[in-house]
């Protein structure tokens, strides 16, 4: 298959690249800048040159596939508003480049701000009040596609991925506790965090191109639900810091604007993907992986 990948030199998207490319597919990835088409280029792909506002760019990368994987999104949260609007319009010129046909697209999602009391599962749909505080539309935007006949599906990604290269999450929460001397969590600290390794993640996206239906949700999730007062223990020891609970009332003080990702409990489950996709993550688990050096030996 020849598929077309936005994000391909990222962290994600690069286990994704990989991951296509052992399978035998044929990848063409989108690269803004000369260090990740060679990024791209060093992992066998061959490279689309453009940004994810040149939309025509973008429509001649899915006219030319089999396929279209979209990992790609622009994490400038001081103009999120722009990110979602480009992402969005992204998307859009997707599904009109694929219309009529029957390949493929995946688009990027998350279960951060899905909770339920319970693991979110692949039929839950997001009540609406969650886009006021997490505004990214690709999911809908991307099932909205699926009505119009488009094979379009989601994956959703947990707040950690984790692995060699990770700057998300957990290195933010890492960075924290140097900085503060302290290792923290909110209250009782029984908050969950889902997480995934980025090679099973990458496994997934494949897997869902090659097989996925049009309109499913694919979970991306390793570890169903780890408590945050377990990550932060592991993060104390690691540092030789003083772990401590803090009250939520505390938290935006102590973690600044990632105190509501550290109070989140969003415990999320993959039954559904494992047995539509015969999915199974064999990576480490986040404690697991926290308790090697990758993460520390800065």
């Amino acid at each position: 298959m020849r598929v077309f990948i936005t994000g391909g030199s990222g962290f994600v998207g690069s286990g994704v690249v990989r991951q296509l490319i052992a399978a035998g597919h044929e990848v063409t990835g989108l690269a803004r800048s000369e260090a990740s088409a060679a990024a791209l280029r060093a992992a066998g792909a061959k490279v689309l040159t453009g940004e994810l506002t040149d939309l025509d760019r973008l429509a001649a990368g899915a006219d030319a596939a089999d396929g279209v994987i979209h990992c790609g999104f622009i994490h400038d949260f001081a103009n999120f508003g722009h990110s979602v609007e480009v992402d969005r319009r992204a998307i859009a010129a997707f599904g009109d480049a694929l219309a009529g046909s029957d390949r493929p697209l995946l688009v990027t999602s998350g279960v951060a701000g899905l909770s339920f009391g319970r693991p979110t599962t692949e039929e839950d749909e997001p009540d609406p009040s969650v886009y006021e505080s997490v505004p990214r539309v690709s999911e809908q935007t991307g099932l909205a596609l699926a009505a119009r006949g488009i094979k379009a599906g989601v994956v959703r990604l947990p707040p950690s991925v984790h692995g060699a290269g990770d700057h998300g999450f957990v290195p933010i929460l890492i960075a924290i506790a140097r900085q503060k001397g302290v290792s923290a969590y909110i209250d009782a600290g029984d908050n969950r965090w889902p997480a995934v390794h980025r090679d099973d993640a990458a496994a997934l996206y494949r897997l869902a191109l090659e097989q996925g239906a049009a309109g499913q949700r694919h979970h991306a999730i390793g570890d169903e639900g780890v408590a945050f007062r377990d990550i932060a223990s592991v993060i104390g020891r690691q540092l030789g810091v003083p772990v401590a609970s803090i009250p939520l009332s505390a938290a935006v003080e102590h973690f600044g604007w990632f105190g509501r990702f550290a109070a989140m409990d969003v415990p999320a489950s993959a039954a559904l993907t494992r047995a539509r996709l015969g999915w199974a993550p064999t990576g480490p688990g986040l404690i697991e992986e926290l308790e090697q050096d990758i993460y520390f030996a800065a």
